[in-house]
């Protein structure tokens, strides 16, 4: 055998041996995968979770991802992970409301949620604010 061709054999194995090793590690529980989770919720048997936001939404009248024409009256929040359509509630100095995902986003870094306007002057919510919110449960 050429030893050329045997070195690059060798190559080759060494390359996908370390593919699998790879893969392995990204798929195993607590491995380097980098799928969402929900962070720590706030208090000890609590539902609800801590997050930034801010106002937001874009400039009205385009569609949202979530197949929304955003409208100055909108009531919604973006998200990039949950789902269109999802219920949840935002608390915010003593405000709570029932709202839904209606956007993926935030596009600004640091963000968690986006608060359409017209949700976000419900709220008394400006600038970039820490929230607590909670799945709605049926």
């Amino acid at each position: 055998m050429n030893p050329i061709l045997a070195q690059r054999e060798v190559a080759l194995a060494g390359v996908a041996l370390l593919a699998v090793l790879v893969s392995l590690a990204v798929g195993a529980p607590g491995g380097g995968g980098t799928t969402a989770t929900l962070p720590e919720p706030v208090g000890q048997g609590a539902s609800w979770y801590r997050a930034l936001a801010a106002p937001g939404g874009g400039p009205f009248g385009r569609r949202s991802a979530c197949g929304i024409v955003i409208r100055k009256g909108t009531l919604g929040i973006a998200h990039p992970v949950l789902p269109c359509g999802a219920k949840i509630f935002i608390a915010f100095e003593g405000h709570e409301v029932l709202t839904q995902i209606i956007d993926h986003a935030p596009r600004s870094p640091g963000l968690e949620f986006e608060i359409a306007p017209a949700l976000a002057e419900e709220l008394g919510l400006h600038g970039v604010q820490q929230i607590r919110w909670t799945f709605a449960r049926a």
